[in-house]
């Protein structure tokens, strides 16, 4: 059922999943739900996560532990870990969705956003892997980890150094996990999103961009038309699981990105030069002048 293969059926599975509240972890939840998995869900928002487990129940599935938690906070993933493994025992899968976005320049993001942005993003996953692993490795019968990363931990989107920075890292850490964990039948998957268009889009926090301004309205409006749904996102990290992929795309559109990027640097670069100009016509000229004035 594990090992090199995937995990074939979710049926009677125990499926751990952060960020469930909203997004790609709720669609997460709602489609393994579907395939007959018990779900464990968290997320730091307490009500849509209860709306979460609700709507797994009218589904007809079954629902385990339902804690909120903010995954950066060790402590308090170390203590619901302990409360679930105490009553379910090891879980046969473990989705590190929960994560937050912040873009902005050097010279508009705040030394706390760099600072949150790793704590949630890279530490989160890192706080979850330590205490749920090791019990799947003690139970013996394998399972999978998926890590959701971005396409911002493959490519050098425009102003997101500080949110590439904390999913670059969760790429890293998977990539030494898909080989410790294989001996143990534990296949791990990095999932690579692009646009998804979570409902989110609408208060996204870009630091120093003005929001209101025509120019920004119309590159979101862009980016919704090109988004897939957290539906087809979540659809693309269970067929990831069940063929035991690593890499796993969301969109064709970063799949031939990293495939630019590797077997064409050239192009890449240039492709890269082209989205960042464009990109950059959108920041306004008062975030300049508010990061000179600050000199």
């Amino acid at each position: 059922m594990f090992g090199r293969r995937g995990v074939k059926d979710l049926s009677g599975k125990h499926v751990f999943v952060t960020g469930a509240a909203s997004g790609i972890g709720r669609a997460t939840a709602l489609q393994a739900a579907r395939e007959g998995a018990v779900l464990h869900l968290t997320d730091r928002n307490a009500a849509p996560l209860e709306e979460t487990a609700a709507a797994v129940r009218e589904l007809g599935g079954r629902v385990g532990l339902v804690r909120p938690c903010d995954v950066s906070d060790h402590a308090a993933v170390a203590a619901l870990a302990t409360e679930l493994t105490g009553a379910y025992g090891a879980m046969d899968v473990v989705a590190n969705v929960a994560g937050i976005s912040t873009w902005g320049t050097v010279r508009s993001l705040e030394p706390e956003q760099w600072q949150r942005l790793v704590d949630v993003n890279l530490m989160g996953p890192i706080h979850v892997i330590e205490e749920l692993v090791p019990p799947m490795i003690e139970a013996g019968r394998g399972g999978h980890v998926v890590n959701v990363s971005s396409a911002a931990g493959i490519i050098g989107m425009p102003w997101h150094a500080a949110y590439s920075a904390s999913k670059f890292g969760l790429r890293g850490v998977s990539e030494v996990l898909r080989f410790d964990l294989r001996r143990y039948r534990i296949g791990v998957s990095l999932v690579c999103p692009g646009g998804v268009d979570t409902g989110l889009t609408d208060t996204l926090d870009i630091a120093g961009v003005d929001k209101s301004s025509r120019s920004f309205e119309r590159a979101r409006a862009h980016f919704k038309k090109r988004a897939v749904t957290p539906e087809q996102a979540a659809a693309a990290l269970w067929r990831g699981v069940r063929r035991n992929r690593y890499w796993v795309y969301t969109s064709l559109d970063i799949r031939l990105a990293h495939l630019l990027q590797r077997y064409f640097p050239p192009g890449y670069d240039l492709a890269m030069r082209v989205f960042n100009y464009g990109a950059n016509k959108v920041l306004p000229d008062v975030e300049r002048g508010r990061r000179r004035s600050l000199q």
